[in-house]
């Protein structure tokens, strides 16, 4: 899984995910892409599991970038505790994504190939997305 090897606070606050990304909308590395439509966050093992996907079925070839970092803590208090004592322990990871931002990118593989491998990546994310490509070049 990903995760930070050191941050400086042990805990965020939840925050508020307004507006669309400012950064990172655009295909930089490879041919085709999968961006966001809507708000989210998405979990460590959400990413490696839409990364397995791709790498699953373009059978390991082509290349893959992973353009979104778990950077934020979610913490959990423990089942049956009572109110109070403070915030509960960090328990996962999470990548905070705004709409527009690309959340995959691949290349070295036909475009259908591509098409596929993107939707299955999709169907492991909670959020909407849809493929984009960058064969305007």
């Amino acid at each position: 899984m990903l995760a930070p090897k050191r941050i400086k606070y042990r805990k965020h606050q939840k925050g508020v995910s307004k507006g669309n990304a400012k950064r990172g909308c655009e295909i930089n590395f490879g041919q085709y892409g999968l961006k966001a439509l809507e708000a989210g966050w998405i979990t460590s093992r959400q990413i490696e599991a839409a990364r397995i996907a791709i790498t699953r079925h373009v059978k390991r070839g082509g290349k893959v970038w992973i353009r979104i970092f778990p950077h934020k803590p979610i913490t959990i208090k423990p089942a049956e505790t009572r109110m109070g004592k403070g915030k509960g322990s960090p328990e996962y990871w999470v990548a905070v994504v705004k709409p527009g931002k690309i959340l995959f990118e691949l290349e070295g593989v036909a475009l259908d190939v591509a098409k596929e491998a993107i939707r299955l990546a999709s169907h492991k994310l909670p959020i909407k997305s849809k493929f984009v490509t960058d064969l305007a070049e």
